[in-house]
């Protein structure tokens, strides 16, 4: 299953669920993103070729971040530019976030392992904008519930 997470047609973030699956392969990302994201199902003594990347310049605005879910659940909570709150999301072992535009805050649930993929280097302070945000009890009916699920 794949979620995105949209405001005001702009995509906040896309999520590759844990029991996705298809054959073959596809991009979910437009060639707009500087981070692309895809899926690959190949069958046994399907072959890429070697290859090498060339040198593209390449300008980046916004850091992209993919995390990997290894293991545990946690909430993700999406914010505007502006820094309003707007929705709430659970994330479990397996699953894959790629964060686009606006904010994003996070709670563990259980103990959490998390890959982070996201380009670099970082700038360190002027890199991020840090906000108050929502706890627990502010999230939606439907995301408590599923916390407890």
């Amino acid at each position: 299953m794949i979620d995105r997470i949209v405001h005001q047609n702009q995509e906040l973030a896309l999520i590759i669920r844990h029991d996705y699956r298809k054959e073959g392969i596809e991009f979910f990302t437009p060639a707009t993103y500087s981070q692309q994201i895809g899926y690959m199902s190949r069958p046994a003594g399907h072959v890429i070729p070697p290859h090498v990347h060339n040198p593209v310049p390449r300008e980046v605005q916004f850091t992209k971040e993919v995390l990997v879910i290894r293991s545990g659940r946690l909430r993700v909570d999406f914010y505007s530019d502006a820094q309003e709150y707007l929705e709430s999301t659970i994330l479990d072992a397996g699953d894959i976030i790629l964060l686009a535009l606006g904010g994003r805050g996070f709670e563990m649930i259980k103990p959490t392992e998390i890959i982070e993929v996201k380009q670099g280097p970082y700038a360190g302070a002027a890199d991020k904008t840090r906000f108050p945000g929502i706890d627990a009890s502010q999230a939606p009916a439907k995301v408590l519930f599923d916390i407890l699920a």
